[in-house]
């Protein structure tokens, strides 16, 4: 995902901006930009492509502002491009904005400002914020500095969305104004100067000393100081924080693990999957795919491939393609696709999913199906990896860079990408048999509702203590809720070494129960209203053999029946799976915990498995 970079005070700016861009690199970006402020005015450099591209940028080098902002772009709104990377100014130059986030109603504030004269020059969300902001600035009569606060607050208060905001002013050349919500952002003090970015990283080698900013608060900066203030404008104090933390401990941002740091940044990585591709109001939007209604009623069946969890991924797609789309929706194993010779032609859609887009199975089958006359797409967490460029068709999520071995944000960011797209086919298709305008709603509403679930830690926690020391742990679950079984199955396999089995429940009794015994813990996944009784009844058949339980539910049932339940938040049932994968991800990491081994390198496992 994007990162920021911000410096104010009496060394040359744009060197520390880039070496600051260079340290977020790991965030993942498909372009980069500086802004300072020269004697002249403010003076924007961008390019897309790698960071190492700005020291190419004509009269780079003849930079001398000493205050500035910088910004590593992962699209969003807007293909790469030269034009759509940040640093955005607004039509009079008076003001420099890069951001992170999502604004969800930029269509309607970009149509206000059109209204109001204002021109816009990229496809991005981002460039309605300095011009919002010189709307407002024109409005107030004693240009000062608390002018300039005002505009920026009565802009953040139009914006509908994630933010992280870094601003300047050609009129204000000493100052710098930052805001945040939903999105990090922090300040690094020092004496004579200050710095500002999206992870402490990037900055730790300038200063040890920051200030943390909470949601709607606004920092107004000088070389010297910072003034802090809050949503409404009320000055408010704050105190620095000494952060005594080597390079690799840092970047996990003050977590323990990569695993459970990437297990909270599941909100975030859903709205920045989210991002410009739906909204409640408009069609979703694909302009990497462009498909016609006819090409759609073309396809004759849906081949989703996949490895692991990418696979667990698809198998949720599979439920939601054939329920909204009507298309008969295969998912296989990459591993053994090619070497079933499957049934594959130019009425076949393929899409294959890869968190790196360098698994080699998957590529291999690929090249397979393109060879037999199918239209392939790839969904990737990374911009340019082999699987983007074999494919006819990439569409990307953005989750950012995930460290941990075992997927968490990854996955949830490739269900909530395969829903959306699910939702493109059915509306070109003009399919009606779902209120697909609810689905949306929910999916909008998804990100608090993670917020929520993860409020849940300590009682899994709790829980693991319990059972850490199981040897056997089997999952549970019924329709669309065993999908959910195998990934938390998958999850515990691969981070804690416990042996464990999921199962479709209705099949305990055709032989996986005669595992059952005394004390064994069973894990039941039940959201699925037309499917809870039944699934309450195969659950009572391993509680009468003396099983252990813990149930994962959105429903109402009678929590005496079983040892443990946690309720999550209620939602449609083609997005449960991710807010219900969620206390088994944390159960999985504290178990593993428990037992002392590395959360984020398991043994015999790789991030990206580009070997068959």
């Amino acid at each position: 995902m994007c990162g920021i970079v911000g410096y104010i005070g009496t060394q040359k700016a744009s060197p520390i901006l880039i070496n600051g861009l260079i340290r977020l690199e790991y965030r993942g970006y498909d372009s980069a930009g500086i802004s300072t402020i020269e004697k002249d005015g403010l003076s924007v450099m961008k390019d897309q492509g790698r960071v190492k591209n700005l020291y190419n940028l004509k009269g780079i080098d003849n930079l001398e502002g000493t205050i500035g902002i910088a910004h590593t772009r992962w699209a969003t709104h807007g293909k790469p491009s030269q034009i759509n990377s940040h640093p955005h100014m607004d039509n009079s130059k008076t003001f420099s904005v890069v951001h992170n986030g999502i604004i969800e109603n930029y269509n309607e504030l970009r149509d206000f400002l059109n209204n109001n004269g204002y021109t816009f020059y990229s496809q991005t969300d981002t460039e309605v914020i300095p011009n919002l902001v010189h709307y407002y600035y024109k409005k107030e009569t004693n240009k000062d500095e608390l002018a300039f606060l005002r505009a920026v607050k009565n802009a953040c208060s139009d914006l509908k969305g994630s933010f992280a905001i870094e601003i300047i002013c050609k009129d204000f050349p000493n100052n710098m104004i930052v805001v945040r919500k939903d999105s990090p952002l922090v300040i690094g003090k020092n004496e004579e100067e200050n710095y500002i970015s999206s992870d402490i990283p990037a900055i730790l080698s300038f200063t040890r000393n920051f200030y943390f900013l909470n949601d709607l608060e606004y920092a107004f900066l000088s070389r010297t100081d910072v003034k802090f203030y809050d949503s409404e404008l009320n000055a408010i104090h704050k105190e620095t924080k000494n952060i005594e933390w080597d390079a690799a401990s840092s970047e996990k941002d003050g977590y323990e693990d990569f695993m459970l740091k990437e297990i909270y940044e599941q909100p975030t990585a859903i709205r920045e999957t989210i991002g410009a591709r739906l909204s409640e109001n408009t069609k979703c939007e694909f302009e990497e795919l462009n498909f016609s209604k006819e090409y759609l009623q073309s396809i004759n069946k849906i081949y989703i491939v996949a490895c692991g969890t990418a696979m667990h991924a698809g198998l949720v797609a599979k439920h939601t393609l054939e329920k909204l789309c009507k298309i008969s929706t295969e998912v296989d194993i990459a591993s053994e696709f090619r070497y079933r010779d499957p049934l594959i032609d130019e009425k076949t859609l393929c899409i294959f999913i890869s968190q790196s887009g360098e698994t080699a199975d998957t590529i291999a089958a690929l090249k397979l199906s393109k060879q037999k006359g199918a239209k392939t797409i790839a969904i990737s967490n990374v911009i340019g990896s082999s699987i983007t460029r074999e494919a006819d068709y990439s569409i990307y999520t953005h989750a950012g860079p995930e460290i941990a071995v075992a997927s968490t944000k990854a996955y949830t960011s490739q269900v909530i990408l395969l829903t959306i797209l699910a939702i493109y086919f059915a509306e070109t298709l003009e399919m009606t048999q779902i209120d697909i305008d609810t689905l949306k709603k929910d999916i909008l509403q998804l990100p608090k509702k993670v917020e929520d679930t993860l409020k849940i830690s300590e009682n899994i926690k709790e829980f693991a203590k319990k059972v850490y020391q199981e040897k056997d742990v089997f999952f549970l679950g019924r329709g669309i809720d065993e999908t959910v079984a195998k990934e938390g199955s998958l999850k515990l396999k691969e981070i804690s070494y416990i042996h464990s089995e999921s199962y479709a429940a209705g099949e305990l009794k055709h032989g996986p129960i005669a595992l059952i015994e005394k004390g064994v813990t069973v894990i039941g996944i039940m959201t699925d209203k037309k499917l809870i009784e039944k699934t309450i009844s195969n659950i009572q058949e391993v509680i009468t053999r003396g099983a252990k339980t813990l149930i994962i539910t959105n429903q109402n049932i009678d929590d005496k029946m079983f040892d443990e339940v946690f309720h999550i938040p209620f939602t449609n049932i083609f997005l449960s799976p991710i807010l219900s994968i969620i206390p088994l991800q944390l159960f999985s990491y504290y178990i593993s915990k428990e037992k002392g081994l590395d959360v984020d390198k398991p043994r015999n496992l790789a991030k990206s498995v580009t070997v068959e």
